[in-house]
């Protein structure tokens, strides 16, 4: 692959995104797991609804939104809601995370992130995370106000950077945002840290790896 940018989902590829419910399963109990999966699924599911029906909220309201939900379904105490999604601000990156990152960066690739999250979350996360050095560019769907899988988030990348889709490579452990970037030119590799089965949509991964680790055997 002719590489000239390496861009990365954020939620669920680079950041754990049910490290905020596990922060606080002492006081959810043993449906803590089950809670964050409902409560990501349910996210994700307003996210393509509004992009449907065109009435677009930001990834922050739609995550609170979507947790005012989780949260009654699972019977969970609402003076929690503000630790949770205070939380979710903050999330953990996965363990293998920023030596990948470092490694790509002293080989000088083009690095940016490409997610749903607003400007704001973005910059807090990496920040947080100590990674905000190491990234070219965060592209927020803001910029566009609509969410992935639709083609004007894939355009982002391309209009900034001049370069072909085929010059890019995007990872994303979401199913659905692989296919999206793949079908829209990316050379999209699955990032399956949970051994699941991709998703019939007309797309088949460049690669699947099982963490962000083995991606440098890919480049």
């Amino acid at each position: 692959m002719n590489t000239k940018a390496i861009l990365f989902d954020a939620y669920g590829t680079l950041f754990d995104v049910n490290s905020a419910a596990e922060k606080c399963k002492d006081k959810i109990g043993d449906k803590w797991e089950v809670f964050a999966n409902f409560w990501r699924t349910t996210q994700l599911e307003y996210t393509w609804l509004r992009s449907l029906m065109k009435r677009h909220k930001d990834f922050w309201k739609i995550t609170e939104d979507s947790l005012d939900k989780s949260m009654k379904v699972f019977n969970i105490d609402m003076s929690m809601k503000n630790d949770l999604l205070n939380l979710y601000r903050v999330l953990s990156p996965y363990p293998e995370v920023k030596e990948v990152l470092e490694n790509l960066k002293k080989r000088q690739f083009k690095l940016a992130v490409l997610s749903n999250g607003t400007p704001a979350l973005l910059n807090e996360l990496v920040k947080s995370n100590d990674l905000d050095n190491l990234f070219d560019d965060l592209f927020s769907i803001e910029e566009v106000k609509i969410y992935k899988p639709d083609a004007k988030v894939y355009d982002m990348p391309i209009n900034k950077y001049k370069i072909k889709p085929s010059e890019i490579v995007f990872l994303s452990a979401n199913t659905w945002d692989v296919s999206g970037g793949g079908n829209y030119g990316y050379n999209a590799v699955w990032v399956n840290r949970n051994n699941n089965i991709f998703d019939n949509l007309d797309y088949n991964p460049k690669d699947e790896i099982n963490n962000l680790s083995q991606l440098l055997d890919l480049i």
